[in-house]
């Protein structure tokens, strides 16, 4: 490729049966298939001038069509068959961030800077731009801890929050709308994710209130001096929470609630068992597209107050 030629990418674009089955088929396309290869990013989006629901999805190299007509060939609307054409690499950035609508999940309103002048100014309305970082709320994993969050915000002050593996900060910055009166801090382990999410935090008027550390686990000296927490959210994977569950205890006060996501249904039953085994309670489950977001309480019951 010359100097001054732009990178291509090759972009499939598939009529859906419906929303749900939009949703589906960009979960399956995002996953490796049996040669080991997925698309690098997906959006679902409704045409609303024909009531219909199509999917992007964009590879570094053209797909096979037989490959993917198998995996999704059920959730096509057979009327529309699916196209793939190759598009500029900076096209593709533009198209697959305005391509994702903004989702309503928990009371909040999470969208991208080009629905900023249709959302307006909303208390709950937070803008998140599709980026380096994991969290826009289209995944079934952070709508399932927003919808979390919301639930906890009606029952339950909180005073200290940690957003462990904030990804873009989304989290943290919900939590820092729901209890403006307590500390937040936002953690990951990618120093990359910990800039995206300061800036979304700033973005959003959230700066002042939350604490960023680049950290694995929750073992850096900063995290420490914050415990103990009363409220920790985790957005991670089963393995790495399974891991995180005895430091979790160590690190959060009797009564603390702990919010658990990326957890696929079949790995419930043993990511309970192990926080079971650090003093961790199941009070609530929700599974979304079999995503399981679990909220737990350690110890004894939190002390209803204000804080």
């Amino acid at each position: 490729m010359k100097d001054n030629e732009i990178p291509m990418l090759t972009r499939l674009r598939a009529a859906a049966v419906d929303a749900e089955a939009a949703r589906k088929m960009a979960e399956h396309l995002s996953e490796a298939d049996d040669e080991g290869a997925g698309a690098l990013a997906t959006a679902a989006f409704e045409e609303p001038a024909i009531g219909t629901w199509y999917v992007d999805a964009y590879y570094d190299a053209p797909p096979s069509l037989l490959s993917i007509l198998t995996r999704i060939g059920a959730l096509i609307d057979p009327v529309r068959p699916p196209t793939i054409e190759d598009v500029p690499e900076e096209n593709w950035v533009a198209v697959s961030q305005a391509a994702l609508p903004p989702v309503d999940v928990g009371g909040f309103l999470v969208h991208g800077a080009h629905d900023r002048a249709r959302v307006g100014r909303r208390w709950r309305a937070i803008e998140i731009d599709a980026g380096e970082a994991f969290g826009t709320a289209h995944h079934a994993t952070t709508q399932g801890c927003l919808s979390a969050l919301d639930h906890l915000a009606r029952r339950h002050p909180f005073r200290c929050i940690l957003d462990l593996g904030c990804g873009s900060g989304l989290l943290a910055i919900a939590a820092a709308r729901l209890w403006p009166r307590a500390s937040v801090a936002a953690s990951d382990i990618d120093p990359i994710a910990i800039e995206v999410a300061r800036a979304n935090a700033a973005l959003n008027g959230a700066g002042p209130r939350i604490r960023f550390v680049a950290a694995p686990g929750l073992a850096h000296p900063r995290l420490r001096d914050l415990e103990p927490f009363d409220l920790v959210v985790a957005n991670i994977l089963a393995g790495p929470l399974i891991r995180l569950a005895p430091q979790l205890g160590k690190a959060v006060r009797p009564g603390a609630i702990v919010v658990l996501s990326g957890i696929l249904g079949e790995q419930v039953r043993e990511v309970v068992a192990i926080y079971a085994m650090s003093g961790f309670r199941l009070l609530r489950k929700e599974v979304d597209h079999n995503w399981a977001t679990l909220t737990l309480r350690y110890g004894a019951e939190l002390r209803k107050r204000s804080w």
